[in-house]
């Protein structure tokens, strides 16, 4: 019973209590915590925010680690969350300000800043501690970043960590994940949405996702003026950036790949890949779109999905591979992140990039030596960006910035720092020959190990005055206060995004998602239609909405506490 009792108080006699304490007491929290994220009501979990609650039960019972090593675990897992999360997005944080990404990360902001105007508003009003404010916002938009930068933010200005930072986001979070799914669902009957027509739309790929995604279409040439010309003629002359990858030759009944060189007659049809922004004026400058099953006309063409893997191709633009004029083969699309890309000249290509080819096998079988398409390699881990990046991260943060009207000088910390600089790295390291590329599975493993990490010694640490802080101190009208810092700015969002910007449905349930980092919201929004809308307007505004609340949540504690 003294080994029992021992393991899971501590060892009196050893710092910290042992090392067998600490790792027993962590393990067993992120263990029943992820197992009980797994558990569905009503279609709907907390996922791995679990861990936070069974953290709390735990230190409740005083099963906890010593102060200064549970201040480092949690340090150490919010560094590795943040900074696996801008690997992921970096490729895509600036491409995202495109004119449709710039409209989509607008209504984002409504949301973002609506809600730190609203926990303002109702700290000044209710006399509730900014500090607690500022965790009720950060559950109410279901935004673990923002509690860590909050808690690091704290702790730069005061020396000491805040629990009811966490107390307020423990409080806020479960009513942040349902609240925002019933926000969206009213949104549906307050806009008035017909979906039929919403959803045929969204599958065209029109609206706001126009300039952000690519479409193939085939188009029948009849305009009497391009014909006799050259591909490469044709470009200037539409001021559209297309991918022409097949040609379907009228009079002869043949079809080849197409070229540069490809010259254009009556009739023919071509392959075409383009933004749908501009594939209505290319098609009214060609000809008219038409149907065909291009599998059954290939002949000897193949189309393969090639994934670079060679450390040589790592930023270079695809002019510089020439492709065409080397093997023969045609980069008709360039998929990074999950995003299809249109492959222009200057396109710079990083590992990890899935690249269709289109020519005959033996051209393609050559473009693939070019390029790589070694899953194993890709298998192998790149730690030292991983490990700069952290270090520069950690640099970044501990510099002060002095704003006016702030006493205290403002640093990104250990949230901000890694963060920035992680979707520097990722979206400039192949420039300079820095591999950055990591799996999905890579990625997602350091991000989960780090967000278990955080989140139970956060919960550990909180668990202490969670129970007397609820019943004895008001806590529980924290959560009405939670409900509208959720409910409000996304209704608010929603009305401006429909009817200032003219979103598509689908479109804005996945921005709204995105804007409260809300996986449980995006996986409601995608199972509300079989386009890919939500998904593409979720990850048009996560990075930036990520960034956004980590520097707010900052800035509300070092300028109000």
């Amino acid at each position: 019973m003294e080994l029992i009792e021992n393991l899971f108080m501590g060892y009196p006699n050893l710092w910290g209590g042992g090392v067998a304490h600490s790792v027993l007491i962590l393990s067993l929290v992120i263990t029943i915590g992820i197992a009980l994220g797994k558990v569905k009501v009503a279609g709907v979990s907390l996922g791995i925010t679990w861990i936070l609650f069974v953290g709390i039960i735990f230190g409740h019972f005083n099963m906890n680690l010593d102060e200064h090593l549970l201040h480092f675990l949690k340090e150490f897992g919010l560094i590795l969350f943040v900074y696996s999360i801008g690997l992921q997005v970096g490729p895509g944080f600036f491409s995202a300000f495109k004119k449709g990404g710039l409209t989509l990360n607008m209504v984002a902001m409504t949301v973002v800043f609506s809600g730190v105007i609203l926990a303002i508003v109702l700290h000044f009003v209710s006399g509730v501690p900014i500090t607690t404010m500022v965790g009720i916002l950060s559950g109410a938009v279901t935004n673990t970043p923002g509690l860590g930068a909050a808690q690091q933010a704290n702790s730069d200005l005061n020396g000491v960590d805040a629990p009811e930072i966490a107390l307020g986001y423990a409080v806020a979070y479960p009513l942040g994940v349902i609240g925002c799914i019933l926000s969206l669902w009213a949104l549906r009957y307050i806009l008035r949405v017909k979906l039929d027509t919403e959803e045929t739309d969204a599958k065209r790929g029109l609206g706001h996702l126009q300039e952000l995604t690519v479409r193939p279409v085939t188009i029948e040439i009849h305009n009497e003026s391009v014909i006799g010309k050259k591909l490469r003629d044709i470009h200037p002359l539409v001021k559209r950036y297309f991918v022409v990858s097949h040609i379907y030759h009228a009079d002869t009944g043949t079809v080849e790949m197409a070229g540069a060189d490809t010259v254009l007659n009556l009739n023919d049809k071509i392959l075409l890949t383009s933004a749908p922004v501009d594939i209505d004026a290319i098609t009214v400058f060609l000809g008219c779109q038409v149907e065909m099953n291009w599998d059954n006309e290939e002949a000897d063409l193949v189309t393969r999905s090639v994934v670079i893997t060679r450390s040589e191709v790592n930023g270079k633009m695809l002019s510089q591979l020439k492709i065409r004029n080397s093997f023969g083969a045609n980069v008709v699309r360039v998929n990074r992140s999950g995003v299809d890309l249109v492959p222009s000249p200057n396109l710079q290509l990083q590992i990890g990039d899935r690249v269709m080819i289109v020519g005959n096998e033996l051209a393609v079988g050559q473009t693939e030596k070019v390029l790589g398409n070694s899953l194993k390699q890709l298998n192998h881990p790149n730690l030292i960006p991983i490990f700069l990046g952290i270090a520069l991260g950690c640099i970044l943060g501990s510099i002060p910035f002095v704003f006016p009207g702030i006493p205290q000088p403002v640093k990104l910390g250990l949230a901000g720092g890694p963060l920035i600089v992680s979707i520097l790295i990722s979206r400039f390291g192949p420039q300079y020959k820095l591999i950055t590329y990591t799996t999905m599975s890579a990625n997602l493993m350091v991000r989960e190990i780090g967000l278990s990490l955080f989140l139970a010694c956060v919960g550990l640490g909180a668990g202490a005055g969670f129970v007397d802080t609820i019943v004895h101190h008001g806590g529980y009208v924290w959560i009405g206060y939670g409900v509208i810092i959720t409910v409000v700015p996304l209704i608010i969002a929603g009305l401006v995004g429909r009817y200032a910007f003219k979103l598509n449905y689908y479109t804005l349930i996945g921005v709204l998602s995105g804007a409260t980092t809300n996986p449980p919201a995006l996986a409601y929004s995608n199972d509300q239609t079989s386009c890919d809308a939500p998904a593409v307007g979720y990850a048009t505004v996560y990075p930036l909405t990520m960034f956004l609340r980590v520097l707010t949540a900052q800035l509300l504690i070092l300028s109000l506490a």
